[in-house]
Order: structure tokens, then C-alpha cells, then sequence
């Protein structure tokens, strides 16, 4: 037997001289072991030790440092081919080459549908081996695409490291852990564990084998209300995958998480866009903040003390993914009736809800409201039929079907749904519809109403409006002229207005304030159509 403190203490001290050679370590190791045993005994350190394994087979001491920003972006176009084979040889495995037709199809048409109802109706769901692999073929390609989108935010903020210890709750089939596996570079190390109590563990193992070698993972097959989630962390990542709708006490879980979170570490929740789950994953994020949570993003909270009441449905839309073969020929092989459309089992849509939490207070955008300046959503019904001026983060992709373009917002204060509704696009206002989910926008002079039909207040947005990025990601978003480019900046800009406003520039009293800047950027811009005809 190989003395692996032997093996353990010689790396430690030789990573901070070269790379570490197995073959030449053995010669240091009582017994001179065979170099292969070395390697696979350093391999099985590595998490500890902080080594990655080089396509040398030699290994070297992970960087300190965060991920860099990614370049390019997170953006999938399909689940890719090696991963559908995996899936593909389970089914074959389970069925036979023609899995997708007779009894067997039906079976597994039949547990997506009962798999949907339940989601529907909010039903306890059972993942037998069955369920496991429908609820792969159906949702697996949408659940590996959409965590990297996620994760693009804490990784432009420098808050992912290249020695990441992640923990996933309910890890599923493996849709998040493959996501994982693709996202982080090659010079990245990962101590990955998953708890997963149900037959979906079966498919994940299967899935593990895929992984990277410096992908370091274990299953633990016991219910997450039996797991102590302190004995392996603390982590950098919680992971929550469509998994919060589906426990008994999500708060308890997330609390629990909480304090096993290393002081810099994030939980990332992910739920699906219906309408049960995106709320019900936003009642738990309200629970749980302010008990040692801050919510970090995509609903800011803009107003100090203040937590957003209305429903909180709110969800990212990415582009769709190109139909894998496995739901292509589940769905052809469907008995279809004369009213039944072709498409049943196919699931290509990305569309999410997230929250991220931390336990340091940083948020997404360092931005807050002020009374002064704008105007509370809680405080709406003071300014029905007015045109007033707010800070809101913008909370979905277009909600409308042809007709104007529709916009759930937020600032934090709300206790009901607020759109805003974009009846007249100009050049000062046009902000409202290309700015990316999570965009922070600063609208002026727009009209509060009440909408009866849908409870809710809607906020129209004409060609009086003027919408300015305040703050958003990618970085490289148009942001529009206005001088305020972050309200966190608020001060250091009133300075330079009062200098300005002394200077003998002829453009200076143009920009003596906001409010004035934005007559001026009107007159401008209609200038400017004008000249245009």
C-alpha cells in the first residue's frame, strides 16, 4: 500500500518548485511505487492539494486567481453530440435500438406528460428510473445551457475562482453538472459534489464520466435534509436547480446552505419560467433575505429597506437550442389525432428564473434609489395619471404577442406588477427595448395608470419619455448620453455640475442639471428627426 501522506506532503512541497513528475516523486516514496500508482494517488489529492493534472501527466499548482471574463460569451447553440450519445446508449440500454416506438415510446411519452402535469399542478414528483429518463430527454438540453448564462454575471465581476468548490442540490440527471464541466477553462480546478437521493443519480453517474480531469466529483445519494452540507465546504457555489419547487422546507435548505457558503461564495438558484415555480422561487428569496442573504441579482433592490411584494414572475428568455435527435424521434413516433400538433416532447426554449445570494452584501450593480430623484413604485397610487420619473431594473425580455412592446420592471419597493409599456419609440426612449434582462434604467417623465384587467400598474411610455442605461451587462451595452452614468456616482457628478455650471463653456448651463439636460436632449433629437425629413 502506497503511504499517500508520503505522496501528499512531497507535492505540497515540490509545487512551489516545478511541475510535479510522477515518475520522478515515486524515488522520494518509501517502497518506490510504481509511477502509475503515484499518478492516480496524486489525482485523488489534487482538490485537496490544489494541483491540476497537465496533458503531460504532470501536475501543477492551480493559480490563485479569479476566472477571467469569458470570451466569448456563454452562448450554446445545441446539447452537444458526446453527451446526447450518453443519453442515447442509456435509452438503447433500457429498450433497445427502437426505444422511441411501441410500448417503450409510449412509456416514456407518458412520464413527460405525467412529469409536466405535476409541475403544473404542483404535485409531489417521483423520479423512478422511468421519470429519470424522461425527465432527461425532455428537459436535459435546456438545463445544460441555461446555468452558464447564470454564471456570466459573478464571472465578470471576478467572482469565480480558478479553484472552485461547488455544491448542487438536487443535481438531477446532470444537465447543470455537464454545463459546469464546459463553462470553467481547462486550467481551472473543481471539487464538484452532488446530492441526488433519486434513480436521476444513475444517469448523472453516467454523465460524471464525461467530466474533464480536473473535474474532481462525488455523488451523495441521501436527502439533502440529511446531508451535512459544513462537512466537505465551505463552498464557493451552491448550486439549486430546478430543484427549490420540489422540496418540502426550501427556506430551512437555503438557511442551512447559507452557512455553509465560504464568506465570498454564492447560491445560485435556478427555476423554470412558469408561472409556479418563478414565483415560488421568488417567495424563498424574499424568505430567506435579510436573514444573513442580500440578493445580489437580478431583482435589485433599489430602495434601501425596502422588499418587493408583488408576484415576482419575472424570467430570462436565450436563444433556443437546436433540436436534439433523442426528442426529434420521440416526438415523430407520437400517435397524433386530428387536434393534436407535433412537438409535444420537444423542449429546445431556455427560459429561467434566477436569484443569487451572498452573504457580503455586493450586488450586481452597486446602484440605489433616492427620494429626492424618483419617485416608489410601493407608493404608486399617489401618482396615478401622472408623469413622474423612476429607477427600475428591467425584469423580462418582451412580454407582448404583436402589439406594443411590454416590459415587467422593478425597483424593489413594489407590492404589485409593473410594465411598462412602450406605445411611442423615439431615440431617447428606445433604451426600454434593447437593454438586456437585468438592465438598470433611469425613465423620465413617464405616465402612471392603473390597469383593471390585469391588476397591475402600467407605465406608458411615449414620446415624453426619456430612458437612460444606468447600468448593465455586457459592458459594451449603448448607453445613452445622459451624464449620470451610475447613480452610485451621484455625488462626484453634482460637483462636477456646480463647476460646470461656472464654466465659461457654451454647452456648461445646457448641463447646469439633469432636468435641463433632458430639455436640451429633446430639443436635440427633434432637431434632429426634422432635419431628417
Amino acid at each position: 500500500m502506497i503511504d499517500r501522506e508520503a505522496v501528499r506532503d512531497t507535492a505540497r512541497y515540490l509545487k512551489q518548485v516545478r511541475p510535479i513528475d510522477p515518475d520522478e516523486i515515486c524515488e522520494y516514496i518509501e517502497g518506490t511505487p510504481h509511477p502509475a500508482v503515484v499518478r492516480q494517488t496524486l489525482r485523488e489529492q489534487a482538490p485537496e492539494i490544489g494541483l491540476l493534472e497537465a496533458e503531460d501527466g504532470t501536475f501543477h499548482p492551480v493559480d490563485d486567481e479569479p476566472l477571467s471574463t469569458p470570451d466569448p460569451a456563454w452562448t450554446p447553440e445545441r446539447l452537444p453530440s458526446s453527451y446526447a450519445r450518453v443519453l442515447e446508449n442509456a435509452l438503447v440500454e433500457e429498450y433497445g435500438p427502437d426505444w422511441h416506438t411501441g410500448a417503450s415510446g409510449d412509456e416514456l411519452r407518458e412520464a413527460i406528460r405525467r412529469l409536466k402535469t405535476d409541475y403544473y399542478y404542483q404535485n409531489d414528483v417521483e423520479y423512478d428510473r422511468i421519470a429519470a429518463l424522461g425527465y432527461a430527454i425532455y428537459h436535459l438540453p435546456a438545463s445544460y445551457a441555461t446555468p452558464g448564462y447564470v454564471l456570466d454575471d459573478l464571472r465578470r465581476e471576478r467572482l469565480l475562482s480558478k479553484e472552485l468548490s461547488v455544491l448542487d442540490i438536487g443535481a438531477g440527471v446532470g444537465g447543470p453538472t455537464l454545463a459546469l464541466n464546459d463553462y470553467v477553462p481547462d486550467d481551472a480546478l473543481v471539487r464538484y459534489h452532488a446530492v441526488e437521493p433519486t434513480a436521476a443519480a444513475e444517469i448523472l453517474d453516467r454523465f460524471l464520466e464525461e467530466t474533464g480531469q480536473n473535474f474532481h466529483q462525488t455523488i451523495h445519494r441521501t436527502q439533502i435534509e440529511e446531508y451535512d452540507l459544513q462537512a466537505q465546504g465551505p463552498w464557493d457555489l451552491i448550486l439549486c436547480a430546478n430543484v427549490v419547487s420540489e422540496l418540502d422546507d426550501p427556506e430551512t435548505v437555503l438557511r442551512r446552505a447559507r452557512e455553509a457558503l465560504a464568506p465570498d461564495g454564492s447560491l445560485v438558484a435556478i427555476a423554470p419560467a412558469d408561472l409556479n415555480t418563478s414565483t415560488g422561487l421568488r417567495r424563498v428569496e424574499r424568505e430567506v433575505t435579510d436573514d444573513g442573504f442580500s440578493v445580489y441579482g437580478p431583482e435589485l433592490r433599489l430602495w434601501d429597506g425596502l422588499t418587493p411584494e408583488d408576484r415576482g414572475w419575472s424570467f430570462d428568455v436565450r436563444p433556443e437550442l437546436a433540436v436534439p435527435g433523442f426528442q426529434r424521434r420521440l416526438d415523430d413516433a407520437a400517435d397524433r389525432g386530428p387536434e393534436t400538433e407535433p412537438g409535444e416532447f420537444v423542449n429546445a426554449d431556455v427560459q429561467y428564473t434566477h436569484s443569487i445570494l451572498r452573504t457580503d452584501d455586493q450586488r450586481r450593480f452597486d446602484v440605489t434609489a433616492t427620494s429626492g430623484r424618483f419617485a416608489k413604485m410601493r407608493e404608486m397610487e399617489t401618482h396615478l395619471t401622472e408623469r413622474i420619473d423612476l429607477l427600475a431594473v428591467k425584469l423580462s425580455r418582451d412580454l407582448s404577442d404583436g402589439g406594443n412592446p411590454l416590459f415587467r420592471v422593478g425597483d424593489g419597493s413594489q407590492t404589485v406588477d409593473h410594465y411598462a409599456v412602450l406605445t411611442r419609440e423615439t431615440s431617447l426612449n428606445d433604451a426600454l427595448r434593447t437593454s438586456p434582462f437585468g438592465t438598470v434604467l433611469s425613465i423620465s417623465n413617464v405616465l402612471a395608470l392603473w390597469n383593471d384587467d390585469e391588476a397591475a400598474y402600467n407605465l406608458v411610455v411615449d414620446e415624453e419619455t426619456v430612458i437612460d442605461i444606468v447600468a448593465a451587462w455586457p459592458a459594451t451595452v449603448r448607453r445613452s448620453p445622459d451624464p449620470i452614468q451610475s447613480w452610485s456616482t451621484r455625488t462626484a457628478w453634482r460637483e462636477r455640475i456646480e463647476s460646470a455650471s461656472h464654466s465659461s463653456s457654451p454647452l456648461a448651463s445646457q448641463f447646469a442639471g439633469l432636468a435641463e439636460f433632458r430639455v436640451f436632449s429633446r430639443k436635440w433629437a427633434r432637431a434632429a428627426q426634422l432635419t431628417a425629413v
